[in-house]
């Protein structure tokens, strides 16, 4: 639970990367992918790291959408991917 919680600040951290007018709209869609992740068997390793690497890949291709340098989303690699 922690690790997502980590992982969940990180990614809210890269939306004010955004430009202003999209930074709400991000903000809200992470929020509710987080909230149906709840659902997942917090006992199973593979499920919780495969959602981890699809929240840090769904975040670089949204800031590289918005010419974001992805660099930006290090700190989430690491929590992410170990």
């Amino acid at each position: 639970m922690q690790k997502a919680l980590r992982v969940y600040g990180e990614v809210l951290r890269l939306v004010r990367q955004l430009p202003a007018d999209t930074r709400p709209y991000y903000a809200k869609y992470a929020r509710e992918n987080f909230v149906n992740y709840r659902e997942v068997d917090s006992n199973d390793d593979n499920a919780l790291d495969e959602l981890f690497r699809r929240a840090y890949n769904h975040s670089r291709w949204i800031l590289n959408k918005y010419s974001v340098n992805d660099s930006v989303a290090n700190k989430l690699k690491e929590i992410c991917c170990g």
